[in-house]
């Protein structure tokens, strides 16, 4: 289930003239019983709500005074989330002659035509306030209060997310809450402006809208409004044109050769995934993700297994995601390590629906063949799939065909999406008129930095990748300067094995290759050695490639030397120690 809020403005669009008829309210009564939270976002104060509406049982929580106010039916508590302006603000209304005037526990309020009045009075006292117009009204609040605040308290206070929200409104105050849901709906009696700009309009106005609306999510969970404004951007085709993804419903597969460009690729959407609040769980099965994302918390490490509990207390909070380290797990234990605690990590998603992704890295490791087949239905709960792998023949049949998009990089692309469409069976693309087979005539290379995308039951779309923007500055704290430990280190050992040399960084690398001897320098540059470490144990698969083509082009020591130095200069700019240039 995608949407497990429905928040719905009052006035003109759950009621007509402050009244909600019974068929509204039945509709309501049906969403609750559907396991869905509902949330009220009005300008009203409280009290004057409840005058003329008596079920606040059926709403979780009642945002009133415009975002100022935040009610809890249930407990009966209410809680301002801001000050009041000062006493003597609405008494120079008063005396300005302003009726009505109406002051809550936070809002001032009046109506048109004294909105003058009201901004003069703002500024005559110095006060730091906001003034919003809606239909007449004329609303005075503390400055960065609004509709979208107080949605975004009771949320919070509830442990939802706005990605599995529903907004209805109808007027100009409906605007910042609507654009902070996932999906924005406008009753047939909206404004232009509120319609231009949702996702779906209503039929039918007011109460009638709102009854429609709960229909549909009944019906198929608003499956055919997908809101293109939150799709994420993964690569741009040959006329500029951007490919993106659905955040929801896709489940894909990146797959390729080690220095492929498989890991950058997989940090550009997890990246766009990230910036864009969704909450993500990803199974890390060799700590390949140790330095951590951005408003992730990473649990487990060499010496200690992540525990299911240490997971889901993370995972509770709607603004953090997580990395599963399973390095403290046996390598034969961490499939079923991810297998055992998939139904956990599924329960979850079905009663909230977070988190938004799952992302397993080394899918080959973690899915093989045997993955049980309920397993592979509980993968297809989660709103985005991602799986990472170097070898796609060897993840579980049933698990491919759960999957509706593959991106291949890197060598023999081809193959990669054969193995995809063979286990997708009729789901695949039809044939291609000039090669008979259902992918055409495809590359048997890519260069680093292309993909290609192939997405059910489409035809495959060649792009470059859009490259992730924090990729570089990862680089530099952890792989310029950082310690990568022994057993990621590089070791200038020469042909004779004479040598012992350790660089736990590239600054120490660069140090070190200035003054090996160029028989040990050729030695590890005819092996192809530098490019292997780098996309190995560096994880920078574009700086892997690069310095494979001059492993490859030959040249002298020196100028083999230059060049590898520039590549790895161009792409790391943090201060090096004295000499640390090849």
């Amino acid at each position: 289930m995608r949407y497990h809020v429905l928040a719905c403005d009052y006035d003109g669009t759950l009621s007509a003239e402050g009244k909600v008829d019974d068929d509204t309210v039945a509709a309501l009564e049906r969403l609750v019983r559907s396991g869905r939270r509902l949330v009220m976002v009005t300008g009203r104060e409280l009290d004057d709500l409840a005058s003329v509406f008596d079920r606040f049982d059926l709403f979780e929580r009642i945002v009133a005074e415009n975002g100022a106010l935040l009610h809890d039916p249930a407990r009966q508590e209410t809680t301002a989330l801001a000050g009041p302006p000062p006493p003597e603000f609405a008494e120079r209304l008063r005396q300005a002659g302003v009726q009505p005037l109406s002051v809550g526990s936070v809002v001032v309020a009046t109506r048109e035509p004294h909105g003058e009045t009201v901004l003069r009075t703002i500024r005559e006292l110095g006060l730091e306030l906001q003034v919003i117009f809606n239909k007449g009204a004329v609303m005075v609040l503390p400055s960065g209060v609004n509709k979208a605040t107080g949605l975004t308290a009771a949320l919070d206070a509830l442990g939802l997310s706005p990605h599995n929200t529903v907004g209805v409104g109808d007027a100009e105050n409906d605007h910042a809450f609507l654009s902070a849901c996932e999906c924005s709906v406008a009753v047939a009696n909206a404004l232009p402006a509120v319609k231009e700009r949702c996702d779906v309009v209503t039929d039918r106005p007011r109460g009638a809208g709102v009854t429609e609306l709960a229909g549909r999510i009944l019906d198929d969970d608003l499956a055919g409004a997908d809101p293109g404004r939150h799709h994420l951007p993964l690569g741009t085709v040959r006329d500029g044109e951007q490919v993106r993804l659905p955040p929801y419903g896709t489940r894909m597969m990146i797959a390729g050769p080690s220095g492929s460009g498989k890991s950058t690729t997989t940090a550009a959407l997890l990246e766009r995934v990230s910036h864009a609040g969704y909450q993500f769980c990803l199974i890390d099965p060799e700590g390949d993700y140790t330095d951590g994302i951005e408003d992730a918390v990473v649990l487990g490490d060499t010496r200690r297994a992540p525990t299911e509990e240490e997971i889901v207390q993370v995972l509770d909070d709607p603004a953090r995601s997580v990395v599963v380290n399973l390095l403290g797990v046996p390598l034969e234990d961490r499939p079923g390590f991810f297998e055992t605690f998939l139904p956990r990590l599924a329960a979850l998603q079905a009663k909230c629906g977070r988190p938004s992704w799952l992302i397993v890295d080394e899918a080959h490791h973690m899915m093989p063949e045997g993955f049980r087949a309920e397993s592979v239905e509980l993968l297809r709960q989660f709103g985005g799939l991602l799986l990472i792998t170097v070898h796609p023949s060897l993840v579980s049949e049933p698990v491919l065909r759960a999957l509706n998009a593959v991106v291949a990089v890197g060598e023999r692309p081809g193959e990669v999406l054969t193995t995809f469409v063979s286990s997708a069976g009729q789901t695949g693309p039809p044939p291609d008129e000039q090669t008979g087979t259902p992918l055409g005539d495809l590359p048997d290379d890519l260069p680093t930095g292309e993909l290609l995308l192939l997405r059910l039951p489409g035809e495959p779309v060649r792009a470059r990748l859009i490259p992730p923007e924090g990729e570089r500055q990862r680089h530099l704290r952890k792989y310029a300067a950082g310690e990568l430990g022994e057993e990621n280190s590089f070791y200038f050992r020469g042909p004779q094995e004479a040598l012992n040399l350790r660089a736990g960084n590239l600054t120490a690398f660069c140090r070190l290759a200035e003054g090996v001897d160029d028989g040990t320098w050729e030695y590890h540059l005819g092996r192809g050695d530098y490019s292997r470490w780098m996309a190995s144990s560096v994880k920078d698969e574009d700086l892997a490639a690069e310095v494979a083509e001059v492993e490859k082009g030959g040249g002298s020591a020196d100028e083999t030397r230059r060049r590898v130095g520039e590549l790895i200069e161009n792409r790391y700019t943090a201060p090096a120690e004295p000499g640390g240039g090849l």
